[in-house]
């Protein structure tokens, strides 16, 4: 279906271990989106409900999209989403995966263990702020992934995401217990509450810029430039302004990226 002015009306769906995201694009732009829980049982009838609740009060009904582009690292999720998306939008569904044009080249050893996400979140970094590029992701697990000032993905990091290191935490221990993720009063913390913060909190921080400092030197080694420093995902906004080294939060940056993907698979 065309949207305003004849631009085309697509959706654009993030399928993540903890979270979902779904984007609704009308051309370039992003005029809906939603995050949930990936619901690992969900059913195929139960998604077509939760779209269907959705996107209704926003304006669009089933037959409206021109197509679904979905990334995901969860297979019975992507599965279960994948069928309703079908009967929903009534047309094709690209999922990212091997063999999918991104235009982007992959510089790994074995370029099939990259993430999709990883893939379309480097691609959409690239082509919003340029090459080289580091972008962070916060998510289940914290991916840093690089794109060289060729503009080829070259690789990365993968530490255990926040959340993942509190429930760590507070399940090997016997008097600690989960804590709201904002920031304690100062680094030393009054009470056990704020300390756990300021561990979680100025600890992750660390571990973020510790990790990009190596990287930023890697690839300054290599004569590419100045290096953009880009983070999304779900706590990005909390990690980010106790960070040095992350010069920009983009939530949407995933979706663009399965925008671009989608324009260039036919």
């Amino acid at each position: 279906m065309a949207g305003r002015e004849g631009l085309t009306v697509f959706l654009a769906i993030d399928i993540g271990n903890t979270q979902t995201v779904i984007g609704v694009f009308d051309g370039a732009e992003i005029v809906a989106r939603w995050r949930l829980s990936s619901g690992r049982e969900r059913t195929e009838d139960e998604f077509t409900i939760l779209l269907r609740g959705l996107l209704g009060p926003a304006g669009y009904r089933a037959g409206d999209f021109e197509g679904a582009a979905m990334s995901s690292v969860v297979p019975p999720v992507a599965n279960a989403l994948r069928s309703s998306l079908e009967k929903l939008v009534g047309s094709r569904v690209l999922v990212v995966g091997p063999g999918i044009r991104t235009g982007m080249a992959i510089k790994i050893d074995n370029p099939r263990e990259v993430g999709a996400d990883r893939v379309v979140n480097s691609l959409a970094a690239r082509e919003r702020y340029g090459a080289p590029v580091v972008v962070v992701d916060f998510g289940t697990a914290t991916t840093f992934d690089v794109v060289d000032g060729s503009g080829a993905y070259i690789g990365g990091a993968i530490a255990p995401g926040l959340e993942v290191s509190m429930d760590a935490l507070v399940s090997a221990t016997a008097a600690l217990r989960r804590v709201d993720l904002v920031e304690p009063r100062s680094v030393v913390g009054r009470g056990t509450v704020e300390a756990i913060q300021s561990g979680l909190l100025y600890g992750y921080a660390g571990l973020v810029d510790g990790i990009l400092a190596r990287t930023l030197e890697e690839v300054g080694e290599a004569g590419t430039g100045p290096v953009a420093t880009v983070a999304t995902g779900g706590i990005a906004s909390v990690i980010v302004p106790l960070s040095r080294l992350v010069s920009t939060v983009d939530p949407t940056l995933t979706l663009e990226g399965l925008r671009i993907v989608w324009e260039r698979n036919p």
